[in-house]
């Protein structure tokens, strides 16, 4: 098997990080690329288990040379996953999983272009702006930020190769899954398999020329 980056996307509270650590926790086969940020490490969180701890400018540091994959600023911290994180899930071989908005994608897609892209759609408008406003505590500036924000994911939605609604948490991952399989055993994943094509080729060949001889 040739693994592959899976990068799941939606608009806020569409349900990709949910998926993905389902994903996680039911598959052997997937595997999670640990970020990098720049905040400040939360109440039970582990240095190079939740996250890779940097400072602004070791972060900077390494994205000018290259290391990270894809990079975005949030609320004024950076996150960013470093190349060598996918690359080292990929040595156990397993695919990595992504939880990142359509700005990362993009910039993932360019460094691992075999990424395979599947966009959450929630149900309806009314449960999307639900979610979108639904926190008392934000200000109309933070909620119209967040509006616009979905509003440009949405438009982003055709450039994925899978769409998936979800209306039930149970059928999303089954249908996730379900395009994590096939991707599997797509004709250009499946390891040395114009060597093991030849061979069957050669095989019924020989046969063929023996039947021959026989007529």
């Amino acid at each position: 098997m040739n693994p592959f980056p899976l990068i799941l996307s939606s608009p806020s509270g569409g349900g990709k990080t949910t998926l993905a650590r389902m994903l996680l926790q039911r598959r052997e086969d997937v595997g999670y690329s640990i970020s990098c940020t720049t905040r400040s490490p939360r109440n039970g969180e582990t240095h190079g288990k939740d996250y890779h701890f940097l400072s602004l400018d070791d972060f900077r540091d390494r994205r000018g040379r290259g290391d990270f994959a894809e990079s975005a600023e949030v609320h004024g911290n950076l996150y960013g996953t470093l190349k060598s994180e996918v690359d080292r899930v990929f040595g156990t071989g397993r695919h990595v999983v992504m939880d990142i908005d359509i700005q990362g994608a993009r910039q993932f897609i360019a460094a691992y272009p075999e990424s395979v892209l599947v966009f959450l759609l929630p149900p309806s408008a009314e449960v999307l702006l639900g979610r979108l406003t639904g926190r008392n505590t934000e200000s109309p500036e933070a909620v119209r930020k967040r509006l616009t924000g979905a509003r440009d994911e949405l438009a982003a939605v055709g450039s994925y190769q899978y769409v998936v609604v979800n209306d039930d948490l149970e059928r999303a991952y089954t249908q996730v899954a379900s395009i994590v399989d096939a991707e599997t055993v797509r004709h250009r994943r499946v390891p040395l398999l114009e060597d093991r094509v030849r061979q069957l080729v050669d095989g019924l060949d020989r046969e063929i020329t023996k039947y021959a001889r026989a007529t």
